[in-house]
């Protein structure tokens, strides 16, 4: 089949690589247009999908929008005989779905129609669902509202991070994706409409959800800090001797505990929340790398009978 891919993160980039290695022509690739170097002399940071669309020897195209005629005119060039969504960021208008004669597939990483949206995997975990999967599903203007063709679900264990979700869902879908376009290049890819009840939205995670309130259950926090690892990661602020430092926990486990939310209960990282406690097992200091709650211990002490304050956070870029 002839193909327009578009996507952006490393979410997408297995899809493209099985769609190419599954031998469809990929005519073009669309991805969000490079971010600004930052400092003086630094080149543009490409998407994942442009970096992996450049060696495949792919063209590429980095448009701002689609909602013009010259952005529907240069689509429609390609002649496609399917477009394939993954995670692009630029919303598809009717013009564009039309272009397709087959369809306009999108792999979306919830069980639709719960958590439609941008973070699906990260509101599925803070929710603390036992499972969630990957849907192909026929685009819409909607968001996310189109008919489910194909689906796949997993367990999200008790202790699973966003990033090994992330990673799961990712080569499962890219097995998926090749599989509803081998269905839809026989006609045989059958569409159902998504259940109108059970409908949840996984809005963008704002900067302050990532800070720890202490005072929520500690299954709560848990979740969140599963929710958030390793990016943006859920943070609390502490003194270690130079003032106020923000630090983010990237693994913990639930444990039997109970005192002043925020409490440090033993001197080996076990905080009270306002139900229970967690046991801080992987976290990272600002500026430095992640490390062990050992290694942590060595050069910083947060000793029993401290407490972590609900102080306002700062602005800071997380």
């Amino acid at each position: 089949m002839r193909i327009v891919f578009m996507g952006t993160p490393e979410f997408a980039v297995p899809v493209l690589t099985e769609i190419v290695g599954q031998g469809h022509l990929v005519a073009a690739v669309y991805t969000r247009a490079p971010k600004p170097g930052g400092r003086r002399g630094l080149e543009p940071t490409l998407s994942p999908v442009h970096a992996a669309a450049l060696r495949f020897g792919l063209p590429v195209l980095t448009p701002s929008s689609l909602r013009t005629e010259d952005a529907a005119a240069t689509l429609a060039a390609f002649e496609p005989d399917a477009i394939v969504v993954v995670a692009y960021g630029l919303i598809l208008p009717k013009a564009i779905l039309e272009i397709a004669p087959r369809a306009c597939l999108n792999l979306h990483a919830s069980l639709l129609p719960r958590w439609r949206g941008a973070a699906p995997i990260q509101r599925a975990i803070m929710a603390g669902d036992d499972e969630t999967g990957v849907m192909v599903m026929a685009m819409e203007e909607g968001l996310d509202t189109g008919p489910v063709a194909m689906v796949e679900r997993i367990e999200i264990g008790p202790e699973a991070t966003a990033d090994e979700i992330h990673d799961r869902l990712s080569l499962i879908g890219a097995d998926l994706m090749v599989r509803a376009l081998a269905a839809q290049n026989r006609g045989s890819l059958h569409f159902t409409p998504q259940a109108e009840e059970g409908v949840t939205y996984a809005k963008k995670i704002e900067k302050a959800e990532a800070r720890i309130d202490w005072e929520r259950p500690a299954a709560e926090v848990h979740n969140l800090i599963r929710a958030l690892a390793p990016f943006p990661g859920a943070f609390f602020e502490a003194d270690l001797g130079k003032g106020s430092e923000r630090i983010k926990i990237l693994r913990a486990h639930l444990v039997d505990g109970s005192g002043e939310p925020g409490e440090a209960l033993d001197d080996a990282l076990t905080i009270a929340c306002g139900e229970g406690a967690i046991a801080i097992i992987e976290l990272q200091r600002s500026g430095k790398a992640p490390m062990s709650a050992a290694d942590f211990l060595r050069g910083a002490r947060l000793s029993a009978g401290t407490r972590l304050a609900a102080q306002k956070s700062s602005d800071a870029a997380l």
